[in-house]
């Protein structure tokens, strides 16, 4: 049964990010944000479907002492290229070298999504695969990209809600928004799942 906003579960965002903390502002929850500490090392063996998922479950986690009477959002995201994955550049030269790599490729983001009731410990989950293709990019375009936009810490090296969507030939996905962050689709269907009423 739905509940209104007044009496659901306060709500917690399980991220640091502003890109998360806008995403979820667009639909219009009071919510607070906390930074989960959450060691990102993938498992050995571990897809990176199922570390997407489990980083996003572990970041919900890790907040529920704080926070125990709470519906808390945790959310992750695994980029893959070519086998590989790549992390938050950090740096000039490595969002560089990141883009290089990715020019003329594809991309596939994979973005886990956790709600748990601190309250009860019941947790649910989902994923959305993003596959993005990038233009083939010359150097320039690479250098001036990141000299403009700076995206040292953003999966992949881009930031696809601004001047990153430039560097893309097509997009495959169900939720724009899962890209930058937080799948919103997704999370909508969990919130409701526990009683939240979004619209």
């Amino acid at each position: 049964m739905n509940v209104s906003q007044a009496t659901a579960p306060k709500l917690v965002l399980a991220s640091s990010s502003p890109y998360r903390k806008a995403l979820l502002g667009k639909l219009g929850l009071c919510f607070e944000t906390a930074s989960p500490s959450v060691d990102e090392s993938p498992r050995t063996d571990e897809t990176p479907r199922e570390l997407a998922i489990r980083l996003a479950r572990e970041k919900a986690g890790t907040l529920s002492q704080v926070f125990p009477e709470h519906l808390i959002i945790g959310s992750d995201q695994v980029a893959i290229l070519a086998g590989r994955q790549l992390t938050k550049p950090g740096n000039r030269a490595n969002a560089i070298g990141q883009l290089h790599a990715a020019s003329g490729h594809a991309v596939t983001f994979y973005t886990g999504v956790c709600v748990l009731n601190s309250a009860t410990g019941e947790a649910r989950t989902d994923l959305d695969r993003t596959i993005v293709h990038f233009r083939p990019l010359t150097d320039s375009q690479v250098e001036h990209y990141v000299d403009r936009e700076r995206p040292f810490d953003c999966a992949g090296g881009f930031k696809s809600e601004s001047l990153g969507i430039a560097l893309f030939d097509r997009i495959e996905g169900e939720d724009p928004n899962a890209l930058i962050g937080l799948p919103l689709i997704r999370l909508i269907r969990l919130l409701e799942a526990f009683g939240v009423k979004v619209i």
